[in-house]
């Protein structure tokens, strides 16, 4: 027994001073990257609104941006927050399947597209964030990758509210239009993102807010349906305790679209924000809470409105959902490659001219 706690101590001994040498490393590898730069030293089209410090170089080796995220920019804490949620979503994946058949219960799957989506939105952000900076064709490339898992999210969004959330009412005036409409609101949003990224630069910001924003609006108000119409009949919290998640992750997502959509504090603050603060970061942070708060109102509908998702879809469907999620995953990525070519035309033909 005495060799086996000295064993373990030893190992552990032995994993603290790895750990400890971690920083060593890391300050080893920090001379060859270089520091940040202000934004007049960077092509327009990757400067934030009223950030002006903490940019990186361009066109420096994929090293250097992979170990930024243990440096201090602009984009540092937009990497974190989402890198966090990843790992918070991962770990909730992995406590549910401890619960949860998702392998031989179809009704389940649904739960698992959204936490699926809730991963890959989280993931697609963390690479824009960390990777985007390298060049044009990285921005707009890691950009449209961004909208992807934004685009797959809203779907995963809409399949839960309409297998589990949905009241019978409601479902037997939609039931054959809910989901392909819910689908083609998501590759409509994947495609206004990049045509608004793709634009931006060279129209007004209120066309890129209105290419951006819009689809989101709409496929928002369209797959939180169910939700919508669940609160406003909703009268006690101990005949349905889901509603209360349902109404945090309605209170998180429409704070979320607000700072999304204004630059504040940044604005009133003019640099000081540009570490801590932005809008963006923000935004991260709520819309993270949504998802959270999303997943615990979907597992509590799951377990306490079997009965009527049960009756109200057969076991197909939840299959059906499954490969639809997987056709606009692949219809987000088509559009992701066909905006990706238009801007490798570009920037060839702009070379060419130069």
């Amino acid at each position: 027994m005495a060799s086996v706690v000295l064993e373990r101590t030893g190992r552990l001994f032995i994993s603290l001073q790895q750990i400890q040498e971690f920083p060593r490393m890391l300050t080893q590898a920090a001379p060859s990257m270089p520091g940040t730069v202000r934004d007049t030293e960077v092509p327009h089209y990757f400067r934030q609104s009223f950030v002006f410090t903490g940019y990186r170089p361009l066109h420096q080796h994929w090293r250097y941006y992979f170990l930024s995220i243990f440096q201090r920019h602009n984009e540092t804490i937009n990497i974190w927050t989402h890198l966090l949620a990843l790992f918070i979503f991962l770990f909730k994946l992995l406590q549910l399947s401890a619960e949860v058949d998702f392998v031989r219960d179809p009704h389940s799957w649904p739960l698992l597209v959204l936490l699926v989506s809730s991963l890959t939105y989280t993931a697609c952000s963390v690479a824009a964030h960390l990777l985007a900076g390298k060049s044009e064709l990285c921005h707009y490339t890691f950009y449209f990758l961004d909208y992807v898992g934004v685009a797959q999210y809203q779907f995963g969004s809409a399949v839960v509210h309409f297998y589990y959330a949905v009241d019978e009412d409601l479902h037997r005036q939609v039931q054959g239009v809910f989901m392909p409409l819910a689908a083609l609101l998501c590759v409509l949003s994947c495609l206004g993102s990049c045509c608004g990224n793709y634009c931006a630069h060279s129209q007004p910001s209120w066309v890129r807010n209105v290419a951006q924003v819009t689809p989101s609006a709409l496929a928002y108000v369209w797959d939180s349906s169910p939700v919508f119409l669940r609160l406003w009949s909703w009268t006690s919290a101990r005949e349905d305790p889901a509603m209360l998640y349902h109404i945090g992750q309605v209170v998180f997502f429409l704070s979320s679209g607000f700072f999304f959509t204004c630059p504040l504090p940044e604005r009133c603050f003019l640099g000081r924000c540009d570490f801590l603060g932005q809008s963006h970061q923000l935004f991260h942070v709520l819309i993270s809470c949504c998802t959270l708060s999303q997943i615990h109102a979907t597992y509590l509908d799951f377990v306490g409105r079997r009965d009527l998702y049960r009756h109200l879809h057969g076991s197909y469907e939840a299959a059906l959902f499954l490969g639809l999620y997987v056709f606009t995953l692949l219809a987000c990525t088509l559009v992701m490659a066909f905006m990706r070519r238009r801007i490798q035309q570009t920037l060839d033909a702009k070379n060419k001219h130069n």
